[in-house]
């Protein structure tokens, strides 16, 4: 091991309580979750919740780095979607008006309940809509703090029976979603159908 290597572990291992690649991990784990790989940051932060409990992390610690990472993984995510996803929203093809439809309707949304939406929805999705940085980043802020203290707070004193909860609201976003797109194909769908009538 270099002595550089020896002495940030010392660093780390003296500034923090418990092991620092823990810390690091978890960090990891929800900057993953929330650029888009739902679970992965759920489960860690109830991990090492359930570890803080124990005594083995300091839970302190455990909701700054669930934080920290979040809130990159949302930026990452935001930023993502905004450059890639609305490409492929937007590119021709099969039910490429309903899809503009839906891109027109995502839009109208995030600009009248962005802050509210940032915690229901992954990032990538305010992304696709547009939604203002400005907006989105203290929205992104406040939702990931949420986040970290909610599920890490939560794993630290109820334990593993909290991601009962991170189902839920998984569930509660993704239903969101697929409301979106069910009345986005349901207008077009009506509006060929009017136009078909006419004919």
């Amino acid at each position: 091991m270099s002595p550089l290597a020896v002495h940030v572990h010392f660093h780390l291992h003296h500034h923090f309580h418990g092991l620092a690649g823990g810390y690091i991990g978890l960090a990891a784990a929800a900057l993953a979750s929330w650029t888009g790989l739902i679970g992965a940051g759920e489960a860690a932060l109830v991990t090492a919740g359930v570890i803080a409990a124990h005594g083995h992390l300091d839970v302190l610690e455990v909701v700054l780095f669930a934080w920290f990472g979040a809130v990159i993984g949302g930026n990452l995510g935001w930023f993502l979607g905004l450059t890639g996803g609305r490409g492929l929203v937007t590119r021709r093809g099969p039910f490429h008006r309903a899809r503009s439809n839906a891109l027109a309707r995502g839009e109208r949304f995030y600009e009248r309940y962005g802050m509210v939406a940032v915690f229901f929805t992954p990032s990538w999705v305010a992304g696709i809509a547009e939604m203002r940085w400005s907006r989105f980043f203290p929205a992104n802020l406040l939702a990931a703090l949420v986040w970290a203290l909610g599920f890490g707070l939560g794993a630290y004193f109820a334990g593993p029976p909290i991601l009962e909860v991170a189902e839920d609201i998984g569930l509660a976003g993704t239903l969101i979603l697929i409301g979106l797109v069910v009345a986005a194909l349901t207008a077009e769908l009506l509006r060929r159908r009017r136009l078909r009538q006419r004919v």
